[in-house]
């Protein structure tokens, strides 16, 4: 009798295990489509904006960790008239619509870069310039590295959005492969 009741207590805890992962499997994938994403705004629900003179959309996530009342977030890059970034702290989760201008996300879920092959997201190679020069509007990082890709010269490349160098955006093209450093509003890449 007393193994009876053993086993029984193991199948319930193991049971009871086996419902707790199901519950915590289907929370996170209730959550995912809530995460970080770039090239996204949540336009409504404003109750809060600040300059991140950073411009770092990481800084607009860590704000809205802070505050009780924030429930999601909008970063703006800054804008080519000279602007800071701006972060918008909302008290609802706004559904997300596509735009280049922005990072969104909701409270709890960081920042979640892209990971493109080949291409290094919020990353500057500082030194090591060939050469520089502006691009055109609408032109962003696969302009710049086409250009590094046909000069035989270039090894790695940078783009800067545009607000963080200039009005406009720019693509440093590399003689020597540098070390990546963190950098909000950068993109990097080594091409041979």
């Amino acid at each position: 009798m007393g193994k009876g009741r053993l086993s029984g207590a193991v199948m319930a805890k193991g049971l009871a295990s086996v419902v707790a992962c199901a519950a915590l499997f289907s929370l996170v994938l209730a959550s995912w489509p809530a995460r970080a994403q770039t090239a996204f705004d949540r336009p409504g629900g404003d109750y809060f904006s600040q300059p991140i003179t950073s411009g770092d959309p990481e800084d607009c996530a860590l704000l809205c960790e802070r505050d009780r009342k924030c429930r999601s977030w909008s970063f703006s890059y800054p804008d080519i008239e000279g602007g800071s970034a701006v972060c918008w702290l909302k008290n609802t989760v706004p559904q997300r619509v596509p735009g280049n201008c922005c990072i969104s996300g909701v409270r709890g879920a960081g920042v979640i870069e892209p990971r493109v092959e080949g291409v290094e997201t919020s990353i500057d190679r500082p030194g090591g310039d060939l050469r520089n020069f502006e691009l055109k509007d609408g032109e962003g990082e696969e302009a710049c590295k086409a250009a590094c890709t046909a000069d035989n010269k270039c090894r790695a490349f940078t783009y800067a959005r545009p607000g963080y160098t200039g009005r406009e955006a720019r693509c440093f093209l590399k003689k020597d492969i540098k070390p990546p450093r963190r950098k909000a509003g950068f993109t990097s890449g080594v091409v041979r």
